[in-house]
């Protein structure tokens, strides 16, 4: 069974969560021919603070 995990920041609005997980499950089914019911899709939150890139944490990252 092909799974998916999404890895990113928090998504507040649900809608939102099932647009994306069915967008994505749409383009598996596409490219396994496999049906629906045989996918999984994970999303995995994360806030800023418990990722870095290069060695520093998002959170402390300058924007802009």
């Amino acid at each position: 069974m092909p799974d998916a995990k999404i890895n990113g920041p928090e998504i507040d609005d649900v809608d939102v969560k099932r647009l994306l997980v069915e967008e994505i499950t749409n383009a598996m089914e596409k490219a396994y021919n496999i049906p629906r019911k045989g996918y999984v899709v994970t999303i995995v939150e994360n806030q800023p603070e418990n990722i870095a890139i290069g060695g520093v944490l998002n959170v402390d990252r300058k924007t802009g």
